[in-house]
Order: structure tokens, then sequence, then C-alpha cells
């Protein structure tokens, strides 16, 4: 099956578990239903449109952080920039309240004079507000509105000037009265808006898709390259996990009991460590200033921030639990047996794979299943030694760490379905592979 086929088949499988995520969405729609007005926000959350009324808006953004700098060689405090045009719409969030500037040049469309048009316009603005909001909060319900068109207000105890022009870009900029000092960590708004007033024929808003239609948008939208990474990184973790953590076993259990502490202890340390530590252990190893990882990039092969750090780190995490099982149903093997087929002249390799691995076939199949699930889930080391490159060492744990970060809490939503229906067939394949075998071992001993 190709990509394209795998894409649309788990496309399917997760659509409905992913209809809770929507409920946010939904209630902001009926709250901007419950003030009157079905504002129709584009897809890009950049426009928005109001059937009836007698402006839209346009060119919508939103500036989570404003700048002290000076600007045009003035000094206008802490700052937004505003466009290129003195006619933007610019509204500043405080926790006291919204004051919102409208330029008197928009005047003829919002006539800020008309609650109904002051009415429309915070509906557009908190419909584009919520749409553009990334995490760090859109615009509280009942929040004091003040529409102002003078270039020069007192609002949150801040002098705040409008349309300032630093040599044809505009800005709004604030500082406190009598130009004291102030902390802007504690008295700047929490973000600003920042919006382009127009005629309603000037801007095309189609409906926004609804039910499934909205839910194939949403996926269809996701970039489906972390589960290929995933699904790439395990899959050759996983065999080489197999293929040390059985050859760890068999020779821990060869060695006397005083080397066998020491290795034991080595092979399952990284169990116990926090993945992170593991991660900057093998930094240090393997990072361009040691021999071992300069040689690699001699040879062209380097080893840290690329795709087999991502093997490398799953390998390192996941061996200890492949190797202690294996170790653990090896020692469970009666000694007297292995003694009887060494008598009958069997080589240690033919005993080996001809003897052990049978006899433990059920423990070591668990075994690399929970690896698998370990290697599959890990975060922390990965990211210490891969780094963070989409289509490269991005994995799924990664991806949802950083689209949560990201505010696009949706998509994080979306990897994490997917982690936990790993998860769950995991889980699901050992509980069937234990009561298999446990009813196959009755019927022997019967």
């Amino acid at each position: 099956m190709d990509n394209l086929g795998m894409n649309k088949m788990i496309q399917i499988l997760v659509a409905l578990m992913l209809a809770w995520a929507l409920s946010p969405v939904c209630a902001f729609a009926d709250e901007v239903q419950d003030a009157g007005f079905d504002v129709i926000v584009s897809d890009d959350a950049k426009a928005a449109k109001i059937e009836g009324a007698t402006f839209a808006v346009d060119g919508f953004s939103r500036a989570e952080k404003g700048s002290s700098n000076e600007r045009g060689g003035m000094d206008i405090g802490y700052n937004y920039y505003t466009g290129d045009s003195a006619d933007a719409c610019v509204a500043l969030v405080f926790a006291e309240g919204v004051i919102c500037y409208v330029p008197e040049s928009a005047h003829a469309l919002c006539d800020i004079s008309d609650a109904t048009s002051k009415a429309q316009l915070q509906a557009y603005l908190m419909a584009l507000d919520a749409a553009a909001d990334k995490g760090s909060g859109a615009i509280a319900q009942g929040l004091p509105w003040t529409f102002t068109s003078n270039k020069q207000a007192t609002f949150a105890g801040l002098e705040i000037s409008f349309a300032i022009d630093a040599g044809g870009r505009f800005y709004t900029g604030m500082q406190a009265p009598g130009g004291a000092e102030a902390d802007w960590t504690e008295m700047r708004p929490d973000h600003a808006d920042i919006v382009d007033i127009t005629e309603p024929g000037a801007v095309s808003v189609s409906e926004p898709a609804t039910g499934f239609a909205a839910f194939a948008q949403f996926l269809s939208g996701i970039d489906m390259s972390p589960l290929w990474v995933t699904l790439k990184t395990t899959g050759c973790a996983i065999v080489i996990i197999f293929v040390l953590g059985l050859a760890a076993a068999y020779f821990t259990m060869r060695i006397p009991k005083r080397a066998q502490d020491i290795f034991d202890t080595i092979f399952t340390i990284p169990m116990v460590l926090p993945p992170t530590v593991c991660g900057f252990i093998l930094l240090l190893c393997l990072g361009r200033n040691t021999a071992l990882g300069q040689w690699f990039i001699d040879i062209g092969f380097p080893l840290i921030f690329s795709w087999p750090a991502t093997v490398i780190a799953a390998t390192v995490v996941a061996f200890p639990l492949m190797y202690r099982s294996s170790r653990g149903a090896f020692e469970n093997l009666d000694p007297n047996m292995l003694d009887a087929a060494r008598t009958l002249g069997w080589s240690d390799a033919k005993i080996f794979f001809r003897l052990m691995i049978p006899l433990t076939w059920s423990s070591i199949a668990a075994a690399t299943v929970l690896a698998f699930a370990r290697a599959l889930g890990e975060f922390g080391a990965t990211l210490f030694l891969a780094g963070n490159y989409v289509g490269i060492t991005r994995t799924i744990p990664i991806a949802i760490y950083f689209e949560w970060m990201s505010g696009n809490t949706d998509v994080a939503i979306f990897w994490t379905v997917i982690i936990l229906l790993f998860s769950f067939a995991v889980i699901l394949f050992i509980n069937l592979w234990g009561r298999h075998t446990t009813k196959y071992r009755e019927r022997g001993d019967a």
C-alpha cells in the first residue's frame, strides 16, 4: 500500500475519535450566535463577514508581543507594528478590558457612534481572535470594550498613541503617564489585533466546512511524516534490540557471577535513568567534539541530529526491556535439560537456537512487543540526540510536544490518538498472546 492509501486509511480510522476536539470551536460559534451575529470566518482566519452588515473585515493579524525599540528615531514606548497604512483598526487586549481604535476613514462603513456597528466589529474581532489563538488565550467573554477614533487615548493606566507614522510604517505605542519607567512584563497588553475595515463586497468568505467534511479538511492538512519517521525508526530499532537483547542475555549467563553483576548493571541502567539523561550522555559520547563522532563525520555519516540518531536513541532506551525479560526467561529454564543436551553432543549454538529460543519464545515475543512500544514512545533521548527536523527526526512524541507548544492543540490531539491506538494494540497483543500460551501449556500438561 502506498503512502497516499495509508494516509486515507489512518484518516478514516481516527476521524470519529477526533470529534470532541472540535467542541471549543462549536462553543465559540454558539457564543457568536447568542450575540445575534453569524460571523463567517475565512479558512485562513484573515477575513470575516456578517450577512447584511454594512462592513466586513480583512487582513487580520494577531500580535502576541510588541517591542520597546525606537521607531523612526522616536521613542514611542512599548509598540506594535500595525502595517503600512494609517487606516488599520487596532484592538489592544488588556486584563481590564479592550480598547479598539477605529480610524475616521472607516466611519462611513463602521460608525462607532452606532451601537450595532460597534457590536458587529466586536463580534468580528472576537471571532477572528479565537480562530487565530495559538494557546495564549482568546479575548475573554464579558470584558468591557472601549471604542475610540482619537489617536491619543488613556487606558489601563497608559498613554496610548495610535497610527504613529515612523517613515511610512505605522505603529501603536504606549507609555506610562509622564514618561515614567514602566514594567512592560506587567503593564503591556495581552496581545493586539489588527484588521482592515472594508466594503462587504470586497471580502469573499465561504461557509466553513462542517461535520465529516470538517474532519476531512482538518486531516488532509496534517503532515504525516512523523508517522513514517516513527515507524521507520521503531522498525529498525526493534531489529537491533531483538538481536542485541538476546545476545546480551545469553552472554551474561555464561560469565562469572561477579562479572554478571557489572554487565547486568550496565545493560539495565538506561531503564532507570531519565530519557533526557540518556540522550545527554549519548550526545557527549557521539558529539562532534568526540573522536568517535568526528570519525563518523569524516566518513560522511554524521550521527547526531540525523535519522540514525533516532534509531540509536530508541535502541538504547528500549534495549533493557528486551534484555531483562530474555535473561529472566533463560534463567527459568531447567539447567539439567541443558546439560542433557550437551551430553548428547549438541553445540552451544544448537542448544541456543534449537532449545532455549523455542522454550522461551512466548516471553521473548512479549519482551519484543514491550520494547517496540517503548521505542515507539521515546521522546527525551531522541530530542537530545536527533533534534526536531520535520520529515527526518521528528517522531510522533516530538510532534505532539512541538505542536502543543505552537498552540496547534488539535494536531497534538491527533497524534495522541495515534499513539493511543498503537499502545492499545500492543497491550491487546500481549494479553491475547499470554492467554494463547497459557492454554497451550494447560493442554500440554493435560
